[in-house]
């Protein structure tokens, strides 16, 4: 990494809970690229103010996780369209002081979706009805599955969340299963106060095909261990992590790492 300087660009993330994923992830593809770039994650206090940082700053990007992908909404320019079709934004790109939302988290689960072929005629449980909530509904519904119901307590959101795609809603889980179930929420989160917790009971992910868990952080979530233990496909948070962040990376410089580099910086993002 470049010693610091004036001329350096500065990319950064906001996130309630802040981790060093895509810290270490973007810095080790700048470095591996030979930019003169950093990239520094932040818990801020007050949304607003460091949005107007981003702009009167000239900080080129910003990555955002939970619980900001919703609230950022009106504090940028432009929405770019894979944002506006969700209202859920995890990238802002500035221009000049010109703010532009995208939403990569939408692309990364598509991609997800097809690498593994689940079959659009299966069911699917998707818990929650937040920002990653939407992103995940948008692209099962644009990969042709109708048979999804959405698991959120809170009734506006969820049933909010179900109308816009014509999926079901239902508050609880109850004793629901399905062939696909998906977490989209903070539960197995490391930090939160749910950590140690499975976001579905284990009747539902051994009646399961596929387990999802869009969680990144750790990669290895209680529900992500239960599929594995259960001998189930399982796609992790840190696979959707990995994806998004390319993206983003993209986005920020207008550069596409080799797959190589990718796969490095991933092994690096990932060591202890």
């Amino acid at each position: 990494m470049p010693i610091l300087n004036k001329d350096m660009t500065l990319c950064i993330s906001l996130s309630g809970r802040p981790s060093n994923n895509g810290t270490q992830f973007h810095n080790y593809l700048y470095d591996a690229l030979g930019l003169n770039w950093i990239y520094k994650a932040f818990a801020p206090t007050d949304l607003g103010q460091a949005i107007t940082g981003v702009r009167g700053l000239g900080i080129r990007g910003c990555a955002v996780s939970m619980p900001y992908k919703e609230a950022v909404i009106a504090l940028v320019d432009r929405m770019d369209p894979s944002a506006a079709a969700i209202d859920s934004v995890n990238t802002v790109v500035n221009d000049s002081g010109v703010l532009t939302a995208y939403n990569t988290d939408y692309t990364a689960i598509a991609r997800l979706i097809s690498r593994e072929r689940i079959d659009p005629g299966w069911s699917v449980l998707l818990r929650g009805s937040g920002g990653m909530a939407k992103a995940t509904a948008a692209a099962f519904r644009d990969a042709g599955f109708t048979r999804v119901t959405i698991v959120a307590r809170n009734e506006v959101t969820g049933n909010a969340l179900a109308d816009l795609y014509g999926f079901a809603w239902q508050p609880d889980l109850g004793g629901s299963t399905a062939d696909v179930v998906v977490n989209a929420t903070p539960i197995g989160m490391a930090g939160g106060p749910e950590e140690a917790s499975l976001a579905f009971p284990e009747a539902a992910v051994d009646a399961a095909r596929v387990v999802f868990d869009v969680v990144a952080l750790p990669a290895d979530t209680p529900l992500v261990e239960a599929g594995r233990a259960a001998g189930k496909t399982v796609i992790s948070g840190a696979e959707v992590m990995t994806i998004q962040a390319l993206e983003q990376f993209v986005l920020y410089t207008g550069m596409r790492p080799s797959d190589e580099q990718v796969r490095a910086a991933e092994e690096f993002m990932r060591a202890p």
